[in-house]
C-alpha cells in the first residue's frame, strides 16, 4: 500500500502543471495558488500516508494474571467519503490517504461543482496499479449520489 501511495504522489508530481491548471478550471482558485500550494500539500499528504502504510500493528499490553491482552488494528471495510468543493485535491488526499494506508476500500463522492481533479487522480490511482474496485469515485449530485453512498449497508465508515 505504501508504495503505491508513493508512486500516486510522484505521479501527482509529474502532472503537477495539469492538475493545477484543472484546479483552477474546476473551482476558480488562481492557477499559481493551486500549484504552489494546493499541489504541495496533496503531494506531501500522500507521501506521508505511504509512510505509515508499515507502521500500522497491533501491540501486547502488559497484565497482571495469566492473561494476554492484544490490540489488533485491521481495516474498517469501505469507506463511503463525501468530500466539499473547496479544496478538492487536498481534501481528497486528506480522505484517500488514510483510508488507502490503512488498507481500506474507497468509495469517495466529489462535489457536483468539482469533480474535475477527482476524476484525474482516479486514473493516476489506475495507471500506479491499485486493483480495481479498491478506490471508487462516483460523481454526482449529493441528495442521489451521497445519499446513497451514506445509507448503503456495505459502507462500513
Amino acid at each position: 500500500r505504501g508504495k503505491l501511495l508513493g508512486k500516486l504522489a510522484d505521479l501527482i508530481e509529474r502532472d503537477r502543471e495539469y492538475l493545477a491548471q484543472l484546479e483552477t478550471l474546476d473551482n476558480g482558485k488562481p492557477y499559481h495558488i493551486a500549484y504552489a500550494a494546493d499541489l504541495d500539500l496533496t503531494i506531501k499528504c500522500y507521501r506521508y500516508y505511504a509512510g505509515w502504510s508499515d507502521k500500522i500493528f497491533g501491540k501486547t499490553i502488559p497484565m497482571d494474571g495469566p492473561f494476554m491482552t492484544m490490540t489488533r488494528h485491521e481495516p474498517v471495510g469501505v469507506c463511503g467519503q463525501i468530500i466539499p468543493w473547496n479544496f478538492p485535491l487536498v481534501m481528497q488526499a486528506w480522505k484517500l490517504g488514510p483510508a488507502l494506508a490503512c488498507g481500506c476500500t474507497v468509495v469517495m463522492k466529489p462535489a457536483e461543482q468539482t469533480p474535475l481533479t477527482a476524476l484525474y487522480i482516479a486514473s493516476l490511482i489506475k495507471e500506479v496499479g491499485f486493483p480495481p474496485g479498491v478506490v471508487n469515485i462516483v460523481p454526482g449530485y449529493g441528495p442521489t449520489a451521497g445519499g446513497a453512498i451514506s445509507a448503503h449497508p456495505n459502507v462500513d465508515k
